[in-house]
């Protein structure tokens, strides 16, 4: 993708003003612009395109509720006319990024299968920080969706050991991973066994970075590349999108883009557990009993609950080696989506402080997130009468809390955030199309980099 923001300080300029603040910016102008902005009937929100005497764009007008918002500028680069732009007013640092970022995501495509008209209007940024700044966040965001609307014919286990790979030899990381039947011999049943039934055979992604003297981060990424439901099949328009079902792996693999490309100095590690949860004879079943890299036994209820699975696995290695702190992400409940709705991801963690700074961080940059308890009540609803635990639980009540229990059982005290997020936007807002969504990705960041660079 083409970056529509650029260095530079020459261009059209562009009145960015708040709200509030457009009566007093229009008594300033000049009658010309007036009688303009009252002969097309603005009615002091959204965008206007200023011609000169010659008929050229003389300036360009954009109205905002706030310059904070990331998205107040989303729809900029494919609105405005062709040409290069640049801000009548400075702005401070934290405005001037999200400003920057809106504009630059404002232009995403996602034209791998098919042409799509790229956007003709740039921004010019003479800030070097808040370019690079901007520029990261924009790329870790496009990275993400790409890898979520990218189907599953083209984006399969191996296909996302590709990716991962690729990201480790761009910041000279060190990547492994352990394929096939392999994941039995080194005790990782419980990936095999949900990934055994496809012919794509799954695998545990594993990518380290960084200095070995600074604190450990360990990110696990959901990479379930096409939930079919497995025996317990989904009903086709559950299925319709599932190939979204390695968000979590693509926010992993973004975020872990971001800590490396801003150079955090922490000892990163990425593990993503990738399989498809396919139909075949070798598939797993209703009443089986497996066993996890822990040693506990896990009495399936629904093969539809299978990502809570691979990530267990994944998880109880991450804690082995006791992060300072370990992340998750995974489009992992249906029942998330009806206590929050869509575009609001939910996380739950055991550090209580973290709960309220990482909300806090999501409001800051636009990202926002919301903390769901782990409420031990609903432990009980996991019994088993012939394993350790159940995978699921029956019950319609309560789901998203009960899932985040079941991983919890792999963490032990290991300081953990889990989000459980769609990954999807199912309608368009300006920066915003239908389809794969960074959710909650850029609050994380925004919370490492406040923790660990300060």
């Amino acid at each position: 993708m083409t970056s529509a923001v650029i260095q530079g300080q020459q261009g059209t300029p562009l009145h960015l003003i708040e709200k509030h603040a457009y009566q007093g910016w229009l008594e300033q102008q000049p009658a010309m612009t007036k009688q303009w902005l009252s002969a097309t009937n603005f009615k002091g929100y959204g965008v206007s395109v200023i011609p000169a005497n010659d008929g050229q764009v003389s300036a360009a007008l954009c109205v905002v509720e706030s310059l904070g918002d990331y998205f107040a500028c989303g729809q900029l680069a494919s609105t405005l006319p062709e040409g290069t732009y640049v801000l009548t007013a400075a702005l401070n640092s934290a405005d001037l990024t999200a400003v920057a970022f809106g504009w630059g995501i404002g232009a995403y495509r996602f034209d791998r299968y098919t042409e799509k008209a790229p956007a003709r209007a740039l921004l010019a940024v003479d800030d070097a920080n808040v370019l690079a700044d901007a520029t990261r966040l924009i790329e870790g965001t496009s990275r993400v969706r790409d890898l979520i609307n990218t189907p599953a014919s083209d984006m399969m286990p191996q296909n996302l050991a590709q990716t991962v790979k690729a990201l480790a030899e761009e910041f000279d990381a060190t990547f492994h991973e352990v394929v096939g039947d392999e994941l039995l011999k080194q005790n990782y049943p419980m990936i095999h066994a949900v990934g055994r039934a496809s012919v794509h055979q799954p695998r545990l992604l594993d990518l380290t970075w960084g200095d070995d003297k600074h604190p450990k981060v360990t990110l696990v990424g959901k990479g379930i590349c096409f939930d079919s439901g497995g025996l317990n099949l989904k009903p086709g328009e559950a299925m319709r999108q599932m190939k979204k079902d390695m968000g979590g792996a693509a926010h992993t693999i973004g975020l872990a883009y971001l800590i490396m490309a801003a150079n955090l100095p922490v000892r990163l590690r990425l593990l993503v557990p990738a399989a498809e949860n396919a139909v075949s004879g070798d598939a797993f079943r209703p009443g089986d009993v497996l066993p996890t890299r822990k040693g506990l036994t896990v009495e399936i209820d629904n093969t539809d609950a299978e990502g809570r699975l691979v990530l267990c696995d994944a998880l109880f290695e991450g804690a082995s080696e006791q992060p300072d702190l370990m992340i998750d992400f995974a489009t992992l409940t249906g029942a998330c989506r009806v206590a929050l709705g869509t575009d609001l991801p939910g996380f739950f963690t055991n550090q209580k402080q973290l709960a309220g700074d990482l909300m806090q961080a999501g409001e800051k940059v636009s990202d926002p997130v919301w903390n769901l308890p782990l409420f031990r009540m609903y432990k009980e609803a996991l019994h088993s009468e012939v394993a350790d635990m159940v995978n699921s639980v029956p019950s319609p009540f309560g789901g998203a809390i009960t899932a985040a229990l079941y991983l919890e059982a792999f963490v032990g005290d290991c300081p953990w955030v889990h989000f459980d997020v769609m990954a999807w936007n199912r309608r368009a807002f300006p920066g915003r199309p239908v389809g794969g969504e960074a959710m909650g990705m850029r609050a994380m960041f925004d919370y490492l980099r406040n923790r660990y660079q300060g």
